[in-house]
């Protein structure tokens, strides 16, 4: 058993299910470790899976460093319908047939997205304006201006070309809304699209591979959990507790 009063401290890879907030998985954590200081370090949606960094004890003093590295993702676009959200979880607004293209056009189409630019976050994101999240706003059918975050987006592959479904593999930096790119890789191919599925894959160099579900997490004691934490000096190895 783990000495009394000892509190667990590190960096522990989770694998999201979908149909959570990064929150529900935390508020599961604290339950599992009876511990109150534990965050993430990079929100994931509740429509996304995948690897979600969680920090234990005084390993959320790091998390500004590693929420600030780069991203990848693989997922799924639906062609010829968009949603409010751009993503699945959202209303559908517009419905069109999707236009004879090829592979090709729609990596071409990708490609037009490599580099550094500024995104609009959706309105239907947790951003808040005067207190509060836009997606509250966004309920009530209300539209706010957003300011343009920069973002770079440095590789978007396609995996597979089934019209009308697309799956794709994207590696960013933070920050970088995927459904908003897959809302705009529609309106580029003149048909309209949002996201269907999304799984974050890897941060730097920590991947999915490496995360255990919450029910996995769950059905380990304490000492087997403790062994699965990365310290902070391997996590981080500029910043020193």
């Amino acid at each position: 058993m783990l000495a009394p009063h000892k509190e667990l401290e590190g960096v522990l890879l989770v694998d999201k299910p979908d149909e959570h907030t990064s929150h529900d998985v935390i508020a599961r954590l604290r339950g599992k470790l009876h511990m109150r200081k534990i965050g993430h370090a990079g929100t994931l949606d509740p429509m996304a899976t995948g690897l979600l960094i969680v920090l234990i004890g005084r390993a959320t003093r790091v998390s500004q460093y590693l929420i600030s590295l780069d991203k990848e993702y693989e997922g799924t676009i639906e062609l010829g319908t968009t949603t409010d959200s751009y993503d699945a979880t959202g209303r559908v607004m517009e419905t069109r047939p999707v236009p004879n293209i090829s592979e090709a056009d729609v990596t071409a189409a990708m490609r037009g997205f490599l580099g550094d630019q500024y995104q609009t976050p959706p309105m239907f994101s947790a951003i808040k304006v005067g207190g509060v999240p836009l997606y509250k706003k966004a309920r009530k059918g209300e539209e706010i201006e957003r300011e343009p975050r920069f973002i770079r987006v440095m590789a978007w592959d396609l995996l597979r070309f089934a019209p009308p479904q697309i799956d794709f593999r994207l590696r960013c930096t933070k920050g970088t809304y995927v459904r908003t790119l897959a809302h705009e890789l529609g309106a580029k191919l003149g048909c309209g699209a949002h996201l269907s599925a999304l799984r974050r894959t890897a941060t730097d160099q920590f991947n999915v591979s490496q995360a255990m579900t919450l029910g996995e997490i769950e059905a380990l004691s304490l000492p087997e959990i403790e062994k699965r934490l990365i310290p902070v000096r391997l996590a981080v190895p500029s910043v020193a507790l």
